[in-house]
């Protein structure tokens, strides 16, 4: 990447990772947003080691490992998500899922967020909101349909929160109005946009998108892949507004650094899909299935979902105490252990600024914190 400090990496443990010269570094990028049980934790090595001499690759044939892990992660869910399909990238979950509520509902078009991104698959890049995702790769997929997010920190709508209301999700209909040409099926919304810049929705958007889609009878697809295992402090960030989409996107802390991940939806749902339709050479190989148990065991007996709360409550603290001091910080957002700081020009705390961005991640770096540089700016 071009944004990426310029750094070999060696060795991780926990929160530390050692370039090739032997510096060491905290690493609160969490390998780009994977190492939720932090690096090469010893459950996960073992697990690991103990799977990898028996059996790594069994294509779609049942396992022991694979049907505990399915069975342990549907434990976890919102009681009416009672099926999981296991794969491998963040990208094959949403795929599948959009595929799924194409067939389910029998139309095409799938309303989406600006500043959403789905992964870089090109069904993904059909439903990306930011134009890098999709610049000289020709046309996307279509049936898109984007509407702006509740990035309240820069309002599409030119609105302050909270005496908006909550425009935008008042909005969606005028949106759906002007771009559907009334073939919608569904909605796929991430509970907060990562890529975007850490962008958080005010509390009760979330849970009024999902009444939204329901009242329209719209399939909600909720994007977890970077939000689940413990990331928002909670094991799944629709936990905090208790929404129960029809279909949830798992990935990335999933494997905490093992390629796992996972579409899980309402049985009457996944059911539109004929046997075969959503193989997958590695999904759910014995080897992930493996980790994905190792990172269940971990996740329950390290308490980490409320570790993460606990931590991100903290940091989030000091980094607003930070935002009172120092003008080229325009705003602090987060949950758990995701939190996005916004910089900006100094004399102006909504124009933003590369270079102090630059400036920041660069300097950290250079005493030994890794930070990650996102955001659409």
């Amino acid at each position: 990447s071009a944004d990426q400090t310029p750094i070999v990496w060696d060795h991780g443990q926990g929160v530390w990772v050692w370039d090739v010269d032997g510096n060491p570094y905290i690493d609160f990028t969490s390998g780009v947003l994977v190492s939720n049980l932090g690096h090469n934790h010893p459950g996960l090595v073992g697990a690991i080691q103990k799977q990898a001499p028996r059996m790594m690759n069994c294509y779609s044939f049942p396992t022991p490992e694979r049907v505990s892990a399915a069975y342990r992660l549907m434990q976890k869910l919102p009681e009416n998500l009672n099926q999981v399909f296991m794969l491998s990238t963040g990208a094959d979950a949403t795929e599948a899922a959009l595929r799924i509520a194409r067939r389910y509902s029998g139309k095409q078009e799938i309303l989406a967020f600006y500043g959403g991104f789905h992964g870089r698959t090109y069904g993904a890049m059909g439903v990306a909101g930011s134009m890098n995702t999709r610049r000289n790769f020709g046309v996307a997929v279509p049936g898109g349909i984007m509407a702006p997010y509740a990035y309240c920190y820069r309002c599409f709508y030119g609105k302050t929160y909270p005496d908006c209301g909550m425009f935008c999700l008042k909005a969606l209909d005028r949106v759906v109005e002007s771009s559907s040409s009334g073939d919608m099926g569904a909605v796929i919304v991430e509970p907060y946009q990562g890529t975007a810049g850490f962008v958080f929705p005010p509390e009760g958007w979330l849970k009024g998108l999902e009444t939204w889609a329901r009242e329209r009878n719209l399939l909600l697809i909720v994007d977890e892949v970077q939000a689940s295992f413990g990331r928002s402090g909670k094991m799944f960030a629709i936990e905090w507004e208790d929404v129960h989409p029809q279909l949830l996107c798992l990935g990335k802390g999933m494997g905490s650094g093992i390629p796992a991940s996972a579409v899980c939806g309402e049985s009457n749902v996944l059911k539109c899909m004929k046997p075969g339709e959503l193989s997958s050479t590695w999904g759910g190989n014995p080897l992930a299935s493996a980790a994905v148990g190792a990172v269940l065991d971990a996740m329950e007996k390290e308490n980490l979902p409320e570790n993460s709360r606990i931590m991100g409550e903290y940091l989030k603290a000091r980094f607003m105490e930070m935002k009172t001091r120092y003008s080229f910080i325009g705003d602090v957002r987060g949950k758990g252990l995701v939190i996005g700081i916004e910089f900006v020009d100094p004399m102006d705390r909504y124009t933003p600024s590369q270079e102090v961005t630059r400036k920041v991640v660069m300097g950290c770096a250079q005493h030994g914190v890794l930070l990650g540089k996102l955001g659409l700016y």
